[in-house]
């Protein structure tokens, strides 16, 4: 059965500049001990936004102009490094639907994808000029539309991208995998039937 369909995430954004941000930075490697990704949110940057002693740093995602952002603009190659999926894990569980950069690193960008978090292309003179609408203005919403690959606030608008058997994954609620084989269950099982050495003793 397929998932529901991701056409199209509004809502508020929050800029997190930087080239090269890693998985590490996203979620530091001593929260990964984790049976299941529940409460992961609560950790996203967390080295970026606290110090040792647990008081905040000066980040934007601990600026209370940004609380409740569901919209993540950010620069270069973003999630390179170790393939953790917990990354975009704690992404999502933080609150964020989608995900707007110059580029991404390809694990992170499969990993985000089985989860329904789009990460979509922008280029750096666009990624600016939204952020500083958002800056100007934090509670502007902002349209991402899968289907028609724009984004849009206020009177901006510009394209995105993303590769087409990700986008069409989105669109047609066929973005997890797992779920696509677990579908598939039956129609394996009825073949099985028909092997006369799969069940042979």
């Amino acid at each position: 059965m397929p998932l529901h369909k991701i056409t199209q995430i509004c809502g508020r954004g929050v800029y997190v500049p930087g080239d090269d941000i890693d998985t590490d930075r996203i979620i530091p490697a001593r929260f990964m001990r984790c049976v299941t990704f529940d409460g992961l949110g609560q950790y996203a940057f967390y080295d970026e936004r606290r110090s040792p002693d647990g008081s905040e740093k000066p980040h934007p995602l601990n600026d209370p102009r940004f609380a409740g952002a569901t919209i993540l603009l950010t620069g270069r190659n973003f999630g390179c490094g170790s393939s953790r999926e917990h990354a975009p894990q704690a992404l999502y569980r933080h609150g964020f639907r989608a995900i707007l950069a110059e580029s991404f690193a390809e694990i992170f960008f499969g990993n985000s994808l089985t989860i329904g978090l789009p990460c979509l292309v922008m280029c750096r003179e666009d990624l600016h000029a939204l952020a500083g609408l958002i800056e100007a203005d934090p509670v502007q919403e902002i349209t991402v539309d899968i289907t028609s690959c724009r984004v849009s606030a206020a009177d901006l608008d510009f394209p995105i991208s993303l590769p087409q058997d990700a986008r069409n994954a989105l669109v047609d609620g066929r973005w997890d995998a797992i779920a696509d084989l677990l579908e598939g269950i039956p129609l394996v099982q009825e073949k099985a039937k028909q092997l006369p050495y799969f069940f042979a003793n």
